[in-house]
């Protein structure tokens, strides 16, 4: 119970200091959606990283290390490309336009039925599978590294219904009466606990192993079964090193430069300098990821061997032999903001996008009072939903969690390729028309169903993303030339500072550099030799 108790003293804290920086900043549009383009350098890269970074990653990607090898790092390491790009390319076109939603800068280059189809793949894709698995998920975490049945003297599945709901309410408080302000705010202060908690486990860990002494630790982790710190993954590993260039590089692209409920807090930073520190600077931390959340799961395969029953155990279990007592609320904590922080934010967007790309186009004369009316009841309504779907994932047969991963395949790709047409389309080129996006939206959905779910192509689904992107790419190209239309460009509207970080230049080279050395470390070249 004394775990209990801290956990909840420092989330009570959490929710008392996001309360004060946000007191009376909610009342217009700008300050629910958008912070009041208020956010500064800080709050956006700690609510970039809380936002990532999740309690399934803590267990998937120690799993996946203890179990194969570090090449799962890619999906982290390599973002630093996407990352770059999103600072330098996208940003600055999205704040000088002064969007809200990623639909609202689609329709300046489209039209609105090419805002209202994007909108659409956001909330379905949200609503359906993301909210909820977020939410489940976070739960199923909490509960595989504390005995919550016991604690709580509950069933295993009553267990899961009181963590899931739980979750939920605190969660949609922040993002239905806080605003974004309040989720970065709230985002921040957890993100600063897990870099503590991230910090720790691997430490204690490298202690354990080398029977008290640090170096020895690491002088075992790096001379033994070296071949676990192969970031060059093979056919047989999790992700091959092949995807890297080729749907791996647009995956990330889709994450940390399209998707509504990440680049929406960098929508609300003050100026375009504060937006490009907040998103190089998660970069950073983007880089440590396999040093805190993968070692530790090849310094359990040092201690455990493959003794373990399932490598989703890894993680839990070496925080249960390292972990002090003391340490374990606040570690509880963490992990529940983390799954907070995934939660809130998905809330925050999805009802922004029901507020501002699906009910204002409806009532253009709606007043910010009413369009918070309508973003706040529409996110009781998707927390309602999601915290009922949760608990019934527990319920689904063997496969479907992956199919809930894949299941995001269904419109980051077509979204991807309609925003790299309306950012490089030149203005002596020809026109995209909105019809031709239309039905480059529709094949993905019908050939990436098909070919992920029905037909067994053999091809790794990153590699299909490239595939069907450079289908789609080629459907809009001729749909071009048969109909061509007048370039649309954006109007200029913004309410920030466009002055660039001075350091952007070096940020992203220095980013670039360090996801190559990474690389080089944890390869043959590197640390991995023949055992």
């Amino acid at each position: 119970m004394t775990s209990l108790l801290s956990c909840a003293l420092f989330m009570a804290f959490v929710a008392w200091y996001s309360y004060r920086r946000t007191r009376g900043q909610t009342r217009s549009r700008d300050g629910y959606f958008l912070a009041g383009h208020g956010l500064s350098g800080t709050f956006i890269a700690g609510s970039l990283l809380l936002t990532n970074l999740s309690a399934e990653q803590l267990i998937g990607l120690n799993g996946s290390a203890y179990a194969f090898n570090l090449s799962s790092m890619a999906w982290e390491v390599t973002a630093a490309v996407a990352i770059v790009i999103m600072a330098v390319v996208l940003l600055p076109r999205y704040l000088t336009g002064g969007f809200t939603t990623l639909p609202e800068y689609l329709e300046t280059r489209f039209d609105a039925r090419i805002r209202r189809a994007t909108a659409i793949l956001f909330l379905l894709g949200y609503g359906l599978v993301t909210i909820p698995s977020v939410l489940y998920s976070g739960a199923l975490a909490v509960l595989q590294l504390y005995d919550l049945p016991t604690l709580l003297e509950l069933s295993r599945t009553e267990a899961l219904v009181v963590t899931v709901v739980t979750i939920g309410a605190i969660g949609a408080g922040y993002a239905i009466f806080g605003g974004l302000k309040a989720v970065a705010v709230s985002d921040t202060l957890n993100g600063i606990g897990l870099l503590i908690v991230g910090v720790t486990v691997p430490v204690l860990a490298l202690l354990r192993l080398g029977d008290g002494s640090f170096l020895i630790g690491v002088d075992k982790l790096t001379s033994q079964h070296t071949d676990k710190l192969n970031a060059i993954g093979t056919a047989g590993d999790p992700t091959p090193f092949g995807t890297l260039f080729t749907g791996m590089i647009l995956a990330n692209l889709f994450y940390w430069g399209t998707n509504q409920y990440v680049i929406q807090r960098t929508l609300g930073a003050s100026s375009l300098a504060a937006g490009q520190k907040g998103v190089l600077i998660s970069g950073v931390f983007k880089l440590l990821v396999p040093f805190f959340m993968m070692i530790p799961g090849i310094i359990a395969f040092h201690l455990y061997g493959d003794s373990l029953i399932s490598m989703d155990d890894a993680y839990p279990r070496l925080v249960r032999d390292v972990l002090p007592a003391y340490f374990s609320g606040f570690f509880l904590a963490v992990l529940l903001g983390a799954v907070l922080s995934s939660f809130n934010s998905l809330l925050n967007s999805a009802s922004t996008l029901v507020a501002v790309d699906m009910y204002q186009p409806l009532r253009p004369a709606a007043g910010d009072r009413e369009l918070i009316g309508i973003a706040r009841i529409s996110g009781i309504i998707l927390a309602i939903a999601s915290i009922s779907l949760a608990p019934m994932l527990q319920y689904a047969p063997e496969g479907l969690w992956q199919l809930i991963r894949k299941f995001t395949g269904f419109y980051n790709i077509p979204i991807i390729a309609l925003v790299s047409v309306a950012v490089f389309t030149s203005r002596h080129q020809r026109q995209v028309p909105a019809g031709g996006a239309l039905v480059a939206i529709g094949f993905h959905l019908l050939a990436y169903g098909l070919l992920t779910f029905v037909v067994d192509t053999g091809i790794h689904f990153i590699h299909l993303y490239a595939l069907l992107f450079a289908a789609e790419m080629c459907i809009m190209a001729l749909s071009a030339w048969l109909v061509p239309v007048p370039l649309r460009v954006p109007l200029q509207h913004t309410a920030v500072d466009l002055t660039p970080w001075r350091y952007t230049p070096h940020a992203c080279a220095g980013l670039l550099t360090a996801m190559v050395l990474l690389y080089l470390l944890f390869s043959p070249l590197g640390l991995v030799t023949s055992n």
